[in-house]
């Protein structure tokens, strides 16, 4: 099979994994962030499921790249994907028996389907070009979008469901999980043939180098003004859009906003994460890498203030607020991404992105985790205002990164 066509089926098999992926995992932010907080009855405590998620797709990350190394994309993703199933029934029994050591092992686990996510925007880009890479990873990017924004408004009927299980309400975004990543693992597995990870390998004639190539890869990036900017980009917009996201829930709980209110705005939020990933991507193909992480840096401290000016009952103000949230991070994904593949040479790449995924899932962990404290003893606005503050440092480094490209 021509390498055209072999990338053009892999991006439509990784674009329906994904839609599967991204009704499992989005339903459930706002459920586990709410499930967390009425089991510890602390709001403080609420971040703790999106740290857990987000420790689990960090701890994964490299596991999965070498798995990537030695069988290839399918053999990956598929055990990201099985282990998000797992997960999920163990957040089921955990929020059913109020056992938070449950719930966390689950939320932990279903952040691996979100690491096998994030991995197959890479696997869209083992075939392609040069002139066409970010706008093939952001075709997979978008393929995220039907299903997140459909998973969180699956909130209401979903705990429908759960309740005429005999389960609370909150589990029910965790059965629709489980259900939905298994099909994940079956398309992957029936479809994603032959792997493109193996192919680009075979055709390149390079050796992925499994074993030790984590160590070999960190030293080749830090060497690399490029990758090392890429790898700050990803992280720093990650963070940002984690601490805001997750406690925005708790923000508007505290007027007793219904369920469905909340999935509305998570929904709005995950659009402008997803939704103009291909503009994104034809965006930086064209005005470059560095431009298009700039714009994504605006965007994403604009996004900042509007939410943390925003009363808790204000929804319209708030779904603005995290739409541009979701759009800044797009442009930090997509654009770093892009960066990141096209700056390490092919030997190291999959040790490299799966490196790049650990920095900024335990990036996205430490912001869940301090945003809980921050809205505990101050408030959502310093929340936001003190994610703006760290995409402003990202601003800086960006700004002298083009000056240091330029000077050469």
């Amino acid at each position: 099979m021509p390498n055209a066509a072999l990338q053009d089926k892999t991006v439509k098999v990784l674009a329906t994994a994904q839609v599967l992926n991204g009704v499992g995992v989005a339903g459930t932010v706002a459920a586990g962030s709410l499930l967390v907080a009425s089991i510890t009855e602390s709001e403080t405590l609420a971040g703790l499921a999106q740290t857990s998620s987000v420790l689990g797709a960090a701890a994964l990350a490299l596991p999965l790249a070498r798995l990537t190394a030695r069988g290839g994309r399918r053999l990956a993703l598929s055990a990201g994907f099985i282990a998000g199933v797992v997960g999920s029934l163990f957040a089921i029994i955990g929020g059913s028996q109020k056992n938070i050591t449950l719930m966390l092992i689950g939320t932990f686990l279903v952040g691996a389907a979100s690491a096998a996510g994030y991995q197959a925007r890479f696997a869209a880009v083992d075939l392609a070009t040069n002139e066409t890479r970010a706008k093939q990873l952001s075709f997979v990017v978008w393929g995220s979008t039907v299903g997140a924004v459909t998973g969180p408004n699956l909130m209401e009927p979903s705990g429908n469901l759960a309740e005429n299980l005999g389960l609370p309400r909150l589990v029910g975004p965790y059965v629709v999980s489980a259900f939905t990543l298994l099909l994940a693992v079956i398309v992957i597995q029936m479809f994603l043939r032959p792997d493109p990870f193996l192919t680009a390998a075979k055709q390149s004639g390079i050796n992925a180098q499994p074993r030790g190539s984590t160590r070999a890869a960190l030293k080749h990036i830090r060497g690399n003004d490029k990758a090392l900017f890429a790898i700050l980009s990803i992280a720093i917009g990650h963070v940002a859009m984690v601490s805001i996201m997750v406690m925005t829930p708790v923000h508007m709980a505290h007027v007793d906003v219904t369920l469905t209110i909340i999935g509305l705005v998570i929904s709005v939020h995950v659009l402008g994460m997803y939704a103009f990933s291909p503009v994104v991507g034809a965006m930086s193909d064209r005005l470059g890498r560095v431009r298009v992480i700039q714009i994504g840096i605006i965007l994403l401290i604009v996004s900042a203030g509007v939410s943390g000016f925003s009363q808790p009952n204000a929804v319209l103000t708030l779904g603005f607020g995290l739409f541009l949230l979701g759009l800044g991070w797009s442009c930090t994904l997509i654009a770093g991404s892009s960066l990141l593949a096209e700056s390490v040479d092919q030997k190291f790449r999959v040790s490299a992105q799966g490196a790049s995924d650990l920095v900024m899932n335990l990036s996205g962990a430490a912001g869940g985790a301090l945003a809980g404290v921050i809205i505990g003893v101050l408030s959502y606005g310093f929340l936001c205002f003190f994610a703006s503050m760290l995409v402003a440092v990202l601003l800086f480094f960006s700004l002298r990164f083009t000056a240091s490209v330029l000077s050469k």
